[in-house]
This record gives C-alpha cells, sequence and structure tokens, in this order.
C-alpha cells in the first residue's frame, strides 16, 4: 500500500517509457464532443500563438542585428567580447586561483633557488680567481705582457694589476702601430 501511495506522490517528471504510455493511451472515448471541440479549439489557437511568437522573435532577432551593424559591434567584436568575459570568468574560479597562488609561489621558489646558484658561482669564481693556480696563471701574463712592452717600446712599471698592465699593454701597441692590423688586436685585448 505504502508503495502505491508513493508512486502516486511522484514530483518527478514523466520518463520515456511513461510518455509512450500517456500518449498510447485512447482518452478520446472519455471525452465529449462539446469537449473535444474545446480542446481542438485550444489546440488551433495554441498553434496560431506559437506561429505568432515565432515571427515576433524573428522579427527581433533581424531588429537586433540591425542595431549590432548601426554600433559597429560583428562577429568578431563579440566573440572578443565573450573570450574576456570567459577569461575573467575563469579567473575567478577557485581552482584558477588556486593553481595561479601554486605556481606563483613555485615561481618565488625557483627564483630563490636561482639567486642561490648564482651566488653560488660568483663566490666559486671569486674563490677561483684568489687560488694559487689563477695567481700564478695571472703572474705569467703579467710577465709576457711586459716582455712584449719592452720589445714594443714602452717602459716597464713594477707590478701593477692584470688590468692596468693590459691598458698600458694596448696604449702602447696602439701609439707605436697607428691602427694596423694590431688595432683588432688590441681591442680584443681590453675586452
Amino acid at each position: 500500500m505504502e508503495a502505491q501511495a508513493q508512486g502516486l506522490l511522484e514530483t518527478e517528471p514523466l520518463q520515456g517509457r511513461d510518455e509512450d504510455a500517456v500518449a498510447s493511451a485512447d482518452f478520446s472515448t472519455m471525452l465529449s464532443e462539446e469537449e473535444k471541440e474545446e480542446l481542438k479549439a485550444e489546440l488551433v489557437q495554441l498553434e496560431d500563438e506559437i506561429t505568432t511568437l515565432r515571427q515576433v522573435l524573428s522579427a527581433k532577432e533581424r531588429h537586433l542585428v540591425e542595431i549590432k551593424q548601426k554600433l559597429g559591434m560583428n562577429l568578431m567584436n563579440e566573440l572578443k567580447q565573450n573570450f574576456s568575459k570567459s577569461w575573467h570568468d575563469m579567473q575567478t574560479t577557485p581552482a584558477y586561483k588556486k593553481t595561479h597562488e601554486t605556481l606563483s609561489h613555485a615561481g618565488q621558489k625557483a627564483t630563490a633557488a636561482f639567486s642561490n646558484v648564482g651566488t653560488a658561482i660568483s663566490k666559486k669564481f671569486g674563490d677561483m680567481r684568489n687560488s694559487p693556480t689563477f695567481k700564478s696563471f695571472e703572474e705569467r701574463v703579467e710577465t709576457t705582457v711586459t716582455s712584449l712592452k719592452t720589445k714594443v717600446g714602452g717602459t716597464t712599471h713594477g707590478g701593477g694589476s692584470f688590468e692596468e698592465v693590459l691598458s698600458s699593454v694596448a696604449q702602447a701597441s696602439a701609439q707605436n702601430s697607428g691602427g694596423g692590423p694590431r688595432r683588432a688586436e688590441e681591442e680584443e685585448l681590453q675586452c
């Protein structure tokens, strides 16, 4: 009994098989002639109203297109506007915000990591420059430059930094050659 009561009180819409059952039922025998005539008249009226509504909708759509054309709105502008709105809507979703925050946090961590790597490399180069091997190399270059300066005709300076020695060699070479093929070599030495 309870199952039958629930079946009668269902509020869900008709399903496909329910619609088929209603459509196959013959209600015409239950209706009087007068009721049939009223229903036929109502049916004609509804069909006329639907036709009128379709015509009105079509006229309104044409009017809409005319207004859009006058305003310079075309399909491309509408697509741009729709895309902008969709993009904005997507950016306001919780999933996008969470992803954005996660990627931003990851980017900050990556930046910090790269900064640490850069600092470590700079420190290693500094350590390398202060190493005995580099000092020995620097002294050899200074000795070679000093002997070249002597051969070229410049004065020798006792000591000086690597950069000062290179600069003085370049100046001495420029004075002696006057800008020939050695000019390119000097420019390389200055770099």
